[in-house]
């Protein structure tokens, strides 16, 4: 698969992490994202999906194409 194209998927933080636990605010800033409204692109992995899992009431995420 030398040439396929990965898909990537846009993160955007929309609720604050205050007031939840620790460990949720560490998957929040492992996934890049450390002020409010900020965007990130990540590579459409197993291990993304499960962060993301963990604190989906905190952030939105879009496909890119």
């Amino acid at each position: 698969m030398a040439g396929a194209k990965q898909k990537t998927l846009r993160v955007t933080l929309v609720k604050s992490p205050i007031g939840y636990s620790q460990k949720q605010k560490e998957t929040v800033r492992s996934l890049g994202l450390r002020k409010l409204n900020q965007v990130v692109e990540q590579v459409d992995t197993p291990q993304l999906r499960g962060m993301l899992s963990k604190v989906e009431h905190l952030v939105t995420v879009e496909e890119v194409e």
